[in-house]
């Protein structure tokens, strides 16, 4: 064997290496061009079913409760963004495998890219919020046009020679391939003679068709929220027949760093699984009322809840998946009807009178299923469907046109976004989105307290240092907030004044600092007695427990 075929640099070796490359940029232009194309038809379908987002959506589903928590712990509300470019970062590598496969079997690599869009089309048609076969369209078309492009990309790097002859030609080796091998180049072949500049100039021209089809398709899905952004700012929140109290003096607390007690709107968090924000057309929106005990099923416009009358009360809301100490829980006025007065008019009872259902299960527009239990929805809080928000309609992000909430649950059991349907039921009968992932039925709030100040590792000045923070038990009220310092007694904070049990309360405690390192602890205790327990546990399968700790080193 001649010291040329066994050397690293020989110039079959830089060939099959040059093949491999150029394969796997024409895998990366092809799954560019499905993905663009994709997004281009899912302007004429509904955005939803774009492969990334029904990918991302279908993840979302399987992925364990744990595996979710660590994501919204870490990625808090960029969760979302770092799912959709893992799943680019994901199909870019497949991209580049399929690309190099191909430049040796134009086929094999071209199916491979039918079959990552059968896959899409698979998660898009199987979505809980998915109503027809068309949802798998963007998935189908995209991958068409990816393979298409791919074999042609590749079909560009097959030596001219063999163009002429049926066969291909060795550089150098004086051997050409038998008649029949057509674009089928082995990697143990170099492609000699292969039209560079043909190359060059196709693969140009698919990046450049491939961006201005993703730019097309990125605005005709924009366009498709315009509806839907006129029909809110054409509202006008009437005045509201019950009006909140107001916020009492003394609740809101000056203090550095602390949180504000209304919590403003773009501040407010999110969590859900919505990798697209559902865009709703308020004079389009519909609400059914149905199910069990319902003895006049309704459905309603958004305008025949401003013609009812409207309440409007301070309530923080919380998230099951906020861990001790964290960001998950805000306080907002809202606006809306009272729950318990739309289920009576249609018929409904409590089953502490009588009546045969235990579950009201609240369905959204992008699928999402969430039950609560009917004796809380009904037993005289102020549980709502919301229309407004510290004062406007509400937000996009936050439910627009209508959600629902009921103070005292957590999220995941009442606070359903987008809502467009209610159906009585029982829980017997019925296990909502959540709760089929290993989730509680029922999740009354937890009694919670956070240090805002000091924050972990701060480095206070020796003397009088504010400690402060915020307390919530909502439905319930907080009674008494207490501080330890290390191992020390617990010393009783001052609490700011209480707007409404519903909502969460400011705390202070003025700590004579000693130089060192020191732990700063905090319970609370609510208007039932119960004190906030030590023991910790993970936010599934009801919403975490402990008490919230800061470590400071005084100077």
């Amino acid at each position: 064997m001649s010291e040329e075929a066994n050397t690293s640099g020989s110039p079959r070796s830089a060939g099959a290496g040059r093949l491999a490359g150029l394969g796997a940029l024409s895998g990366v232009l092809a799954g560019y061009a499905a993905l663009t194309v994709a997004e281009l038809v899912s302007a004429a379908v509904r955005p939803e079913s774009g492969p990334v987002v029904a990918v991302g959506g279908a993840a979302i589903d399987r992925t364990p409760a744990g595996v979710k928590g660590w994501a919204i712990r870490h990625f808090g509300t960029n969760d979302k963004l770092v799912l959709q470019l893992g799943i680019l970062g994901v199909l870019t590598l497949l991209a580049l495998v399929l690309g190099v496969v191909a430049a040796r079997y134009r086929r094999t690599g071209s199916a491979g890219v039918l079959l990552f869009g059968l896959v899409g089309a698979l998660a898009a048609t199987g979505r809980p919020d998915s109503t027809s076969v068309s949802d798998a369209l963007p998935s189908v078309v995209g991958a068409v046009v990816g393979a298409g492009l791919l074999y042609w990309l590749v079909g560009r790097l097959k030596p001219r020679s063999a163009a002429a002859s049926g066969g291909q030609s060795l550089r150098g080796q004086g051997v050409t391939a038998p008649p029949g091998r057509g674009s089928e180049i082995r990697d143990d072949e170099e492609p000699g003679g292969w039209d560079r500049r043909g190359f060059v100039v196709a693969a140009t021209a698919a990046a450049a068709a491939s961006t201005g089809i993703g730019l097309l398709g990125q605005s005709l899905n924009g366009s498709q929220g315009q509806n839907a952004v006129a029909s809110r700012q054409q509202i006008t929140l009437p005045a509201p027949a019950s009006t909140a109290a107001p916020v009492p003096r003394g609740a809101a607390l000056r203090i550095k760093d602390i949180s504000p007690f209304m919590t403003p709107s773009q501040d407010f968090y999110r969590v859900d699984t919505a990798l697209v924000v559902p865009k709703v057309d308020a004079t389009t929106w519909r609400l059914r009322i149905h199910g069990k005990g319902v003895a006049r099923e309704r459905t309603l416009s958004f305008g025949d809840l401003l013609r009812m009358p409207l309440i409007e009360r301070d309530i923080t809301l919380a998230c099951v998946s906020n861990e001790v100490g964290g960001p998950y829980v805000g306080n907002a006025r809202w606006i809306g009807v009272r729950l318990a007065d739309l289920l009576a008019a249609s018929g409904v009872r409590p089953p502490s009178k009588g009546g045969p259902a235990d579950q009201l299960v609240a369905r959204s527009v992008d699928g999402m299923t969430i039950g609560s239990p009917v004796e809380d929805v009904m037993d005289g809080r102020d549980a709502m469907l919301a229309l407004g928000m510290n004062g406007e309609p509400l937000p996009f992000a936050h439910g627009f046109p209508v959600r629902m909430l009921v103070p005292g649950l957590y999220g995941y059991v009442s606070a359903c976004k987008w809502i467009e349907d209610i159906e009585l039921t029982t829980f017997d009968a019925y296990d909502p989105y959540w709760v089929r992932r290993d989730w509680a039925r029922k999740a009354p709030v937890k009694t919670q307290s956070r240090i805002d100040t000091p924050k972990p590792f701060a480095r206070p000045k020796t003397g009088s240092v504010m400690v402060a923070g915020v307390a919530w038990a909502q439905h319930r009220g907080i009674d008494k907030v207490e501080v330890r310092v290390d191992d020390g007694p617990w010393e009783r904070a001052t609490l700011a004044a209480e707007d409404t049990r519903d909502t969460w309360r400011q705390w202070s405690y003025a700590w004579r600092a000693t130089s060192g390192g020191h732990t700063l602890t905090v319970r609370a205790t609510d208007r039932t007695g119960e004190t906030q327990t030590v023991k910790r546990t993970r936010t599934i399968p009801d919403g975490a427990s402990g008490r919230h700790s800061v470590v400071v080193t005084v100077d």
